[in-house]
Formats: C-alpha cells, sequence, structure tokens
C-alpha cells in the first residue's frame, strides 16, 4: 500500500541538512526525490520516499536528531489544509478531534488517535508503513510538530505529561530537552504525547462560528475528492488498535458505525480482506519492535495482539521464513542487545486464540 503526503513535510529540509554537513540536493536524489518538491509545498510524494530520506540524512550526518530539528523550525502554516481545522471548532480538545478525520489531507501515512482516561488526554501517532527500516526520524518529526502546535495555543511555558517513543533512547537527551522543554520516555507501548485533559479545554481565540460553516464545507470537499477507501479506513484502525489488544473486526466496525459483513463487504469491492490488513500490519510493525533489542519478544507478542510468544514466534517464521535472532543477524542494529527469545519458526499461522480476536 502506497501512502503519500504534502511537500510540505519537507519544509526546511536545505537548511537542516546543510547545517549538520550535508548535501540536501544529493541526498534528495539518492531518495529519488525531485526537487521539485522544494519549491511547492502541496506537491503530493511517497511517505516511505520522505521516511528513508530522513532516516539516510541521519546516519550520513552521524546524527539522531533530523526529525527534531525539521520539528523545531516548522511553522504553522506549513500543515496547509489542517491549519484550517482550529477554524472550525472552539476548543483545542474538538480540533484535535478534527485532525484525526482529516490528518489524511496533510499527511495518508500518519494515523492520528485521541484517547482519554483518568483526567489524562493520550494523542496516538502511528506511521503507516510496510516498507522494512527504522521510521524513528519520521516519527519524531510528526511528535515535534504536535508539540509545536499544542504550544502555539497553550503558551510556551506549557508542558505534556510525558512524550512517549515506541523506540529506544538516544545517547543524548540533549534535543529532546531542546524542543520539548523535558526529557522524553523511551521504549514505549506507543508514540505520541500525554496531556492533562483539562489543559485541552482551551477556546481557541481563532473560531469564529460562521467561519466554521465555511471551513467544514471546505474540509468536506477536500476529503471527498481524496478518495479514502474502506481498506485505507480499516488499515488506520488496525495499527491503532493492535497495540492496546482490542483490535478485532467487531471493534474495527463499531468504529466505523457499521456491521462486520459490511465490513467485510467493503473490503472485498477493494480486492482485500481483514486478516490480510491485520497480517500486513503486523508485518510492518514487527520489524519495528524487534528493531529495538532492549524491547522483550513477550512484550513485541503482546503489542502485536497475539496470546503468546510461541504463537508470535510461530506467525514471524512463516511470515519473514527464519526466526527472530537469524532476522536480527542479517538487520544488525537498532538498540541495545538483549535476550530475543531465540524461537525458531513453527508452521502455525500465528492467529490470536484470545476470545474477541479476529486476525
Amino acid at each position: 500500500m502506497s501512502y503519500f503526503l504534502r511537500s510540505a513535510s519537507l519544509t526546511n529540509y536545505v537548511e537542516v541538512a546543510r547545517a549538520v554537513g550535508l548535501d540536501p540536493h544529493q541526498m534528495l536524489r539518492a531518495a529519488k526525490i525531485s526537487r521539485d518538491v522544494l519549491l511547492d509545498p502541496d506537491i503530493r510524494i511517497p511517505a516511505a520516499s520522505v521516511a528513508q530520506l530522513l532516516e539516510a540524512s541521519a546516519r550520513a550526518a552521524n546524527v539522531e536528531d533530523i526529525g527534531l530539528r525539521l520539528a523545531e523550525l516548522r511553522q504553522f502554516s506549513n500543515l496547509g489544509p489542517l491549519a484550517f481545522v482550529v477554524r472550525e471548532e472552539p476548543t483545542l480538545r474538538r480540533a484535535l478531534e478534527s485532525m484525526v478525520r482529516h490528518m489524511s489531507l496533510q499527511n495518508e501515512a500518519l494515523a492520528m488517535r485521541v484517547e482519554e482516561m483518568d483526567g489524562l488526554v493520550v494523542i496516538r501517532l502511528q506511521l503507516l508503513s510496510d516498507q522494512p527500516g527504522s521510521l524513528r526520524q519520521a516519527i519524531e518529526l510528526a511528535a515535534g510538530v504536535m508539540f509545536r502546535m499544542l504550544s502555539v495555543f497553550l503558551g510556551p511555558t506549557w508542558r505534556p505529561r510525558s512524550i512517549c517513543f515506541a523506540h529506544a533512547p538516544p545517547e543524548s537527551q540533549a534535543a529532546y530537552q531542546r524542543v520539548f522543554g523535558m526529557h522524553a520516555l523511551f521504549n514505549q507501548d506507543f508514540d505520541g504525547i500525554v496531556c492533562v485533559g483539562k489543559d485541552l479545554e482551551a477556546p481557541l481565540p481563532s473560531y469564529d462560528p460562521v467561519m466554521a460553516q465555511q471551513v467544514k464545507r471546505y474540509l468536506g470537499t477536500l476529503l471527498a475528492q481524496s478518495n479514502t477507501t474502506m481498506a485505507d479506513k480499516v488499515r488506520k484502525l488496525v495499527y491503532a488498535l493492535l497495540p492496546s489488544g482490542m483490535c478485532s473486526i467487531d471493534r474495527v466496525a463499531q468504529h466505523l458505525g457499521v456491521d462486520r459483513r459490511t465490513v467485510h463487504r467493503r473490503l472485498a469491492q477493494d480486492g482485500t480482506t481483514y486478516s490480510d490488513i491485520v497480517n500486513e500490519a503486523r508485518a510492518g510493525l514487527a520489524t519495528r519492535y524487534i528493531e529495538n533489542r532492549a524491547r522483550p519478544l513477550s512484550e513485541v507478542a503482546t503489542l502485536l495482539g497475539f496470546s503468546s510468544l510461541s504463537a508470535f514466534s510461530r506467525w514471524f517464521g512463516n511470515q519473514f521464513g527464519c526466526s527472530v535472532s537469524k532476522w536480527r543477524t542479517g538487520h544488525p542494529g537498532g538498540g541495545v542487545d538483549g535476550v530475543d527469545g531465540g524461537v525458531d519458526s513453527g508452521v502455525d499461522s500465528g492467529v490470536d486464540s484470545r476470545p474477541g480476536k479476529e486476525a
């Protein structure tokens, strides 16, 4: 599945690349991205190519914070259609919920989810990709931009409860302290920001009830033109729900406001199945999770919705043709060495046997 984003995602890339000693145009050519994208923020470019460019830039410059450096320079206006969302809603919380609905207008590969519990709001950011390799820089860019947007409305002294990343920690937290004003947490179950709920009740000064109706129609027209399929909607929900242990066809259908038969029928029309989508999501997430060798495999199994480590190991062998140990041998890097479980592959399909789980 190919996802696209607005070329505005590369705003200030030239300045950042040069600042760390890189030739930005050479890096763009290597990533097969036309330099024309630097002139027009609305060109659609493959999200995977941008993610690879950021990772390659970080490696070439031997720095860990390319994504954060880009986030530091990002302006609210760079969000394009999403910048109009704040004019549509009266509070920051409502604006975030609207961003969830309209995120595909900016970045089809970024799934955003807002959850609330015990007075805290969790803003989950999930990058969708079936390509192997790290997405560290891209996810840190997304988190940095989200933080900057919140700070615009809550003030420069505002701080969230925590900044969370699923990948391994860097050698230094200096860049995170500089961008977020606080240390980030690593090896977490998700990527995103945890806020105090009442902070997000802040009224938005730009809200205009009359303008809001016009903005809503405008954004609705853009969404209608984006041709989002049922497969796209299900895929984003699967990525969001897998780590929670609540990913099932019934839960997905509930979120979409339809019954499970409708989901199956619409997916068939798109040429895919629910099981295919879950397997694709697991494959993409698995390689990212196990790249971080400090994360126990039992935890990886849980995050991917498997009932046991053995079920995950059998599925992994079926999917990749080798055990996790052998995969890591062929893909060095990605964190601190640790016990990887060393369970070789079997022939079981790895389908989760827990009640209510369908994969």
